[in-house]
C-alpha cells in the first residue's frame, strides 16, 4: 500500500499533482450565477439551489428583443464626429449618436437578449441537496443528495451536443416535482412597459400528475421563445427550449446521449493537455476547456458577453451583446492555442451576414469606399446597442477582429480562412484607418502620418475629452494591419499596396508621455500615453495604451529599441494600481507581464483574478464580489438572502482572458518566432504540457523539472519553417544530435515530430 501511493506521489510531482477530471460544487448554491455551467452553444443551463430544491435556469442565445437599434451612420460621418469635438459642440456630437424616437413604438431603448426561465425540482421535505460532482470529460453532473433515512441518492444530468435539450434522471422512487417559471416573472415590469405581453404557463396532460409544463414568451417584432419539461417516465424530465419554430424532432435520449458522448470524446481528444503545479491556475484550464466547449462550439450561436447563459431574474446586462473592443476577442482567442479554431466559425458566419452593414457603416462614415467598420457594441444583426459615441466610432474594433481572423489563419495555414474571412477584414479595417490620417510635421523636417481624432477605449466614458490625437491603442492595431497586409497579398497572390508599409514606416508605434508619476519618490520617465499629452493618470481597466505589447504584438518588449520605454510605462501602469478595474482587465495585466518575461506577477494576477472576480459558483464575475479591492465592485451578493435583490453581473470573458493568460505563461507567438516558457515562475518546479497550438500551425509539448526545461517537442501539422526560441541553452540535442543555437530554426515537413533536449 505504501509503494503504490509513493508511486502516485511521485506521477503527481512529475505532472504537477492539480489536472482532475472532476469539479465538485457545496451546496447551497444560492443564486443563477453560483451554479454549474452546461451548455451546448444554443442553449444554456445553470443548476443551483439549496435545501431540497434544486434549481435550473434556462437561457437561450438568441433570444433577442432587436428594437431600438441605433443607426448612426444615417446622421453622423467622421467628419462631422471630427468637427463636432474640435467645436466642443457636446450638443451637436449627441444629436449625432441619439436613438430615433418612434411614436407609438415603445422600446427598451437598445436591442436586448432576453432570459428564458427556471425549472425548480422540489424533492421530498425531509431530502437535502449535497453537493454536484461534474464530471469534465463526459460532461455530466451528478446532483448529490441526502434521503429521509440519511442515504446519499444520486440525480444525473446530461445535456444534448446538437440539440436543445437536456434531461435529468431523478432517484428511483423519488416523489419529486417540477414547477416551470417564465423569466417574465421576474421583469414583468420592464418587459411589459415596452409592449411585451405575459407568458402563459400550461400544464402537459392532466395537472395532478405534475407530468408537464410549457410556455412560449412572444416578442412584437421578433422571434418567440418555447420552453418547456414533460415526464419522460416516473424517474426522467426531458427539458427542450425552442426559437421560433426550430423544435427539435428527436427525443431518443440513447441516440442523443450517443452523439454527446462522441462530441465530448473527440473534444477532449484534440484540446492541449496541462499539468500544471498551481491548483488555481490549473482549475483555470480544465473547467475553461469545459466552458470552452459549452460556449464556442462549431454547431452553436456565435457568443455574446453571456453567451447561451442569458439569466432569467433580470435582464442580461450590456443585453449581452456583442463587445468587439476585447471582450469578443477574449472569448474567442483561446480556441487558437487549444487546436479548436472551427469554434471561431459560428463568429465568422455571423460577421459575414453582417458584411453589407460594415461596409454601408465604413463607406458613409469615413466617406471612403472599401472601408468596413464594426462599432463596439452591436447585436446579433450589427445593430449598433446605446449611444456611446467612443465605443462607436473605436475603429481597432474592427482591426482587432482582422488580427483574430488572421491569428486563425496562422494557427492553422487554412487558405481559405485567409481569403474568404480574414482579407475583407483587414482591407476595410485599412481603409478606415487610411481615411482618418492626415500628414503633420515630424520634427525632422518631413512628414508622419497621425491619427487627428482617436480613443482609447472606455477611458473617460464618452466624454467631450475622451479623445486625443495619435491614441496608442488605435497607433498599435493600424500597425498590426500595416504589417499583416503585405503577407497575407502575397500568400494570395494579390497586388502589394504601397500604402502599407509607407504608414508602418511613418505613423508612430505609440505616443509618450514624460513627467513624474510618483510624488513622494519624485518618480518621473518616458512611458507609452493614451493619446497625445494625456498620461494614464488613475486605475482603470481598459490597458488599452499598452495594446502594442499585448494583443497586437507590434514592438518587442526585450529589443534595445522598446525595453526602457516598456519598462517605464509598466511602472507606472503598477503604480496607478487595480482599484479600477473590472474582472476581464485582470487576467490581460497578467498577459503584459508575461510578455515582458514576468511570470511571478503574471501569476500573482490569476490568483488576485480568481480570488477577487469569481463568485462561490466559480461565476466569472464583471464586478469584483465584494469591495476592499477594487471600487468596481458589489457589496458581496454572498451575503444578499433576498433573490429579488440580486444583480449579480457575470460574463465570460475574464474567463477565457485566463485560460490565454496560463497559455501565454508556457507559449507565446513573437512575431514569426515560438517561444516555450520564455520564464519560468520561481515556484514552479515540475509540470509538463501537451499540445499547445501555435502559429505556423506547430503543436508544442513540453517539460520541466527542477524549474529548468528540460525536453521539448514539436509537432508540424502543416509544414514550414519553424523558429523556436526554447531556452534550453547554447547546446542541446535536436533528436539525439548535439545542436547549438538560442533559436532554433528548421524547414518542417508536414506531421514531422521533433524533439529538443537539455544537454
Amino acid at each position: 500500500m505504501k509503494k503504490i501511493t509513493l508511486i502516485s506521489l511521485l506521477i503527481c510531482l512529475h505532472f504537477g499533482g492539480f489536472s482532475q477530471k472532476n469539479l465538485v460544487w457545496d451546496f447551497p448554491l444560492p443564486r443563477t450565477h453560483t451554479g454549474v455551467l452546461m451548455g451546448n452553444g444554443t442553449q444554456g443551463l445553470m443548476i443551483w439551489g439549496e435545501a431540497n430544491v434544486l434549481k435550473i435556469t434556462i437561457g437561450r442565445a438568441g433570444f433577442w428583443d432587436r428594437r431600438g437599434g441605433n443607426p448612426f451612420t444615417a446622421k453622423a460621418t467622421f467628419q462631422d464626429v471630427k468637427n463636432r469635438l474640435e467645436a466642443k459642440d457636446e450638443k451637436g456630437l449627441r444629436e449625432l449618436f441619439a436613438v430615433p424616437k418612434k411614436e407609438g413604438s415603445p422600446n427598451l431603448g437598445h436591442p436586448q437578449q432576453i432570459g428564458g426561465g427556471r425549472l425548480e425540482i422540489t424533492f421530498p421535505e425531509d431530502w437535502k441537496l449535497l453537493r454536484g460532482d461534474l464530471d469534465l470529460q463526459k460532461a455530466e453532473l451528478k446532483i448529490v443528495l441526502q434521503n429521509s433515512t440519511g442515504k446519499e441518492e444520486i440525480a444525473t444530468i446530461l445535456q444534448a451536443s446538437n440539440d436543445e435539450i437536456a434531461w435529468v434522471n431523478l432517484p428511483k422512487n423519488c416523489q419529486a416535482t417540477c414547477q416551470l417559471i417564465p423569466s417574465w416573472n421576474y421583469v414583468q415590469k420592464q418587459l411589459e412597459a415596452v409592449g411585451i405581453q405575459a407568458p402563459v404557463v400550461t400544464n402537459l396532460g392532466d395537472i395532478s400528475k405534475n407530468l408537464g409544463q410549457s410556455f412560449t414568451q412572444t416578442l412584437p417584432a421578433d422571434e418567440s421563445l418555447t420552453i418547456d419539461w414533460k415526464r419522460i417516465n416516473l424517474n426522467n424530465i426531458l427539458i427542450t427550449s425552442a426559437l421560433g419554430k426550430n423544435i427539435s424532432k428527436n427525443t431518443d435520449i440513447s441516440q442523443l446521449k450517443n452523439q454527446r458522448d462522441i462530441y465530448w470524446k473527440n473534444y477532449w481528444a484534440t484540446v492541449p493537455k496541462i499539468n500544471l503545479p498551481d491548483k488555481n491556475l490549473q482549475e483555470i484550464i480544465d473547467y475553461g476547456l469545459y466552458k470552452q466547449a459549452c460556449v464556442t462550439p462549431p454547431q452553436g450561436v456565435a457568443a455574446a458577453l453571456e453567451g447561451c447563459f442569458n439569466e432569467e431574474y433580470q435582464l442580461p446586462p450590456w443585453s449581452n451583446d456583442y463587445h468587439f473592443n476585447i471582450n469578443i476577442e477574449m472569448i474567442y482567442t483561446p480556441a487558437l492555442a487549444s487546436n479548436r479554431t472551427g469554434h471561431l466559425m459560428p463568429l465568422w458566419k455571423m460577421m459575414a451576414s453582417w458584411m453589407p452593414t460594415l461596409q454601408a457603416n465604413g463607406e458613409k462614415f469615413f466617406g471612403r469606399k472599401g472601408a468596413l467598420m464594426l462599432p463596439h457594441a452591436v447585436d446579433d444583426r450589427c445593430q449598433v446597442v446605446g449611444t456611446f459615441w467612443t465605443g462607436t466610432i473605436d475603429h481597432a474594433c474592427t482591426a482587432w477582429m482582422a488580427y483574430l481572423a488572421w491569428q486563425h489563419y496562422r494557427y492553422t495555414m487554412d487558405k481559405e480562412v485567409l481569403d474568404k474571412t480574414a482579407w475583407t477584414l483587414l482591407e476595410g479595417a485599412f481603409e478606415g484607418y487610411w481615411a482618418m490620417l492626415e500628414e503633420v510635421e515630424d520634427g525632422k523636417g518631413g512628414k508622419r502620418f497621425s491619427l487627428p481624432v482617436s480613443v482609447s477605449p472606455e477611458y473617460r466614458g464618452d466624454r467631450m475629452d475622451a479623445w486625443g490625437r495619435d491614441a496608442s491603442f488605435q497607433l498599435a492595431a493600424l500597425h498590426r494591419i500595416a504589417k499583416i497586409l503585405p503577407e497575407a497579398a502575397k500568400i494570395l497572390n494579390k497586388p502589394i499596396d504601397p500604402r502599407w508599409a509607407d504608414v508602418d514606416k511613418r505613423l508612430p508605434e505609440f505616443t509618450t508621455f514624460e513627467g513624474v508619476y510618483m510624488d513622494e519618490w519624485k518618480l518621473s520617465n518616458k512611458r507609452i500615453a493614451l493619446w497625445q499629452g494625456q498620461d494614464l493618470i488613475e486605475s482603470h481597466r481598459h490597458h488599452s495604451h499598452l495594446a502594442s505589447i499585448f494583443p497586437f504584438a507590434t514592438i518587442n518588449p526585450q529589443s534595445s529599441d522598446y525595453q526602457s520605454v516598456v519598462s517605464n510605462s509598466i511602472s507606472a501602469w503598477t503604480y496607478r494600481g487595480a482599484g479600477g478595474w473590472s474582472g476581464w482587465c485582470v487576467p490581460w495585466a497578467s498577459t503584459l507581464l508575461s510578455r515582458v518575461n514576468n511570470p511571478d506577477g503574471a501569476v500573482s494576477w490569476l490568483h488576485y483574478w480568481k480570488d477577487n472576480f469569481t463568485n462561490e459558483g466559480r461565476g466569472t464575475l464583471h464586478n469584483a464580489a465584494f469591495k476592499g479591492q477594487s471600487l468596481v465592485s458589489d457589496s458581496g451578493w454572498f451575503k444578499e438572502k433576498d433573490e429579488k435583490k440580486n444583480r449579480e453581473i457575470m460574463q465570460l470573458d475574464a474567463g477565457f482572458g485566463a485560460m490565454t493568460a496560463v497559455y501565454e505563461l508556457l507559449v507565446q507567438n513573437r512575431e514569426d518566432v515560438i517561444y516555450v516558457l520564455p520564464a519560468i515562475h520561481r515556484d514552479w518546479k515540475n509540470f509538463d504540457f501537451e499540445n499547445i497550438g501555435a502559429e505556423g500551425a506547430f503543436q508544442i509539448s513540453a517539460k520541466v523539472k527542477d524549474g529548468k526545461t528540460q525536453e521539448i517537442k514539436v509537432r508540424s501539422l502543416a509544414g514550414g519553417i519553424l523558429k523556436l526560441a526554447h531556452n534550453l541553452g547554447e547546446d542541446f540535442l535536436l533528436n539525439g544530435q548535439a545542436t547549438k543555437g538560442n533559436i532554433l530554426e528548421k524547414q518542417c515537413t508536414i506531421g514531422e515530430e521533433i524533439v529538443l533536449k537539455r544537454k
